[in-house]
């Protein structure tokens, strides 16, 4: 993202526009702090501000976050989706930590990418005005620092959830940044909140509008018995990551334009990973005035933007479980393929540990990769090649860890999954808008985004003719996909032909 003119920056920051939360920080000379755009603190004189795209930029010119505004609670908007594939890329793979811990270096982190260091490190200055690592370790300070504000965990766990190696350097750090030890940071206010034991509660924001009745909709027709369950408002899964089970649960906030997250995890490590899921599962990072702005470009479709605005395009929580099913969906109605999945987690998921605060509908977690590899026989009542899809597609993902993971290009992405049997060119698009959040995703042969189109324009369409159609809405074709499908049935994705 460029920013606009420092003059065009400093009156949206004196009239505290929430249009620029999230898109731009001011880093205030005569403070050392930066702020978001509507900081309630008198502005800053405009000799005394610098404008900065991202927290990381403004962390690395040396200021620190603010504690009235706390930068840490601002939407994590993908501003850059479009402008850069590669940094998009390799955000996601930073917040799943790809720069924590030993080995895990930018080089290895541009390998991965499938580019140079130096090209990295070049576009990362480029749309976020920052180094990678300096990325990563902003992202582990303001981790760390909306952890202190909003939950009473020990500070050891505190330091381990944002991914430091010892407390003494957590201390350090903060002490250099906000001249006052970690303690210190913690609102009296939070004594009543629990303890890491018995879960953590933190809200996560988003850039409004959001459809959250479409969202937990569409949720709730493939929610899988024993794994998922959405219910007054609420939408609630088991958790397994290295082993670790748990569970979470999700509301809206909508005075709050915020997602409230409730966390059940034994591993505190995992947080992270778990509130990275979150934001993906239920499309946080989305600039979605921007999107929506540039699909009303198109005379057809903007009345049904206007129908629905703020429509986000669901993720899926992990790239196995969505790709099974997807392959357990094929052909089949949603109702069928949530049966299925079902039966396959009450035959190969774990049990999930008894609590008294678990509802009692969550039993269980998705099988992984390994155990449906590795079992001898899924015990589905199937055709004998889709159960050989699922063996194929639970083979190549435990072989495989980046399988599920945003690296090369998106036909590079529909071309390698592919190469599994039984992932057609619809299923492979579908894995790659839901599980590798791969923004222009679009599978043009989908039944219901044809029927969509002919609502649309009047006139019959075919895969080649929405694919030509379809190039005007890039590079977000993917929130088309979902007008498109909301057009077809004036519900969204509540069609025979979407399988996951």
């Amino acid at each position: 993202m460029e920013l606009p003119d420092k003059e065009t920056c400093y009156r949206a920051l004196q009239s505290r526009d929430p249009r620029f939360d999230g898109l731009m920080y001011v880093g205030v000379k005569s403070t050392g702090i930066y702020c978001r755009p509507f900081c309630p603190a008198r502005t800053a004189k405009y000799e005394n501000c610098t404008f900065y795209p991202s927290a990381a930029a403004a962390h690395e010119a040396g200021y620190r976050p603010c504690l009235r505004c706390r930068p840490e609670t601002a939407p994590e908007l993908a501003s850059w989706r479009g402008t850069s594939n590669t940094v998009s890329r390799a955000l996601a793979l930073i917040a799943d930590g790809a720069l924590d811990g030993e080995g895990k270096t930018v080089e290895a982190l541009a390998e991965r990418l499938g580019v140079g260091e130096r090209h990295l490190r070049r576009l990362f200055l480029q749309h976020l005005g920052a180094s990678p690592i300096s990325v990563a370790q902003t992202q582990r300070v303001l981790f760390a620092k909306h952890l202190l504000h909003e939950t009473r965990m020990p500070m050891t766990e505190v330091a381990l959830a944002a991914g430091f190696n010892s407390l003494r350097r957590f201390n350090e750090l903060f002490q250099t940044l906000f001249h006052r030890p970690p303690s210190a940071l913690r609102r009296r206010s939070s004594t009543s909140r629990p303890t890491s034991e018995a879960g953590i509660t933190l809200r996560l924001r988003y850039r409004p509008p959001y459809d959250w009745e479409s969202m937990l909709s569409f949720l709730k027709a493939r929610a899988i018995p024993g794994v998922e369950v959405v219910e007054n408002a609420c939408y609630r899964r088991t958790v397994e990551i290295d082993g670790s089970r748990g569970s979470i649960a999700v509301t809206h906030l909508l005075k709050r334009q915020s997602l409230s997250v409730s966390i059940q995890f034994p591993a505190v490590q995992s947080l992270p990973a778990i509130v990275a899921r979150v934001r993906r599962l239920f499309d946080l990072g989305a600039d979605i005035e921007t999107i929506d702005a540039h699909l009303s470009h198109d005379p057809q479709l903007a009345p049904w933007v206007a129908l629905h605005p703020g429509m986000r395009a669901p993720g899926g929580w992990d790239g196995f479980e969505l790709a099974v099913r997807a392959i357990l969906g094929q052909q089949i109605s949603v109702v069928a393929a949530r049966k299925l999945a079902g039966q396959l987690v009450a035959l190969h998921g774990k049990p999930l540990p008894k609590s008294p605060s678990t509802h009692p509908g969550l039993t269980h977690t998705f099988p992984t990769a390994k155990r449906i590899a590795t079992a001898k026989s899924l015990g589905l009542g199937m055709p004998a090649a889709r159960l050989a899809s699922l063996k194929a597609l639970a083979h190549a993902a435990a072989d495989d860890s980046n399988l599920f993971r945003p690296l090369g290009t998106i036909e590079e992405v529909i071309a390698k999954l592919r190469t599994i049997p039984g992932i057609g060119d619809w299923t492979a698009q579908y894995i790659a808008l839901r599980a590798i959040r791969e923004m222009d995703a679009f599978p043009a042969s989908d039944i219901g985004l044809l029927r969509g189109a002919a609502k649309l324009d009047g006139v019959p369409a075919t895969p080649k003719s929405l694919l030509h159609r379809a190039e005007s809405w890039r590079p977000w074709r993917a929130y088309a996909a979902q007008h498109l499908w909301a057009a077809n049935t004036n519900e969204i994705l509540h069609i025979k032909e979407t399988h996951a």
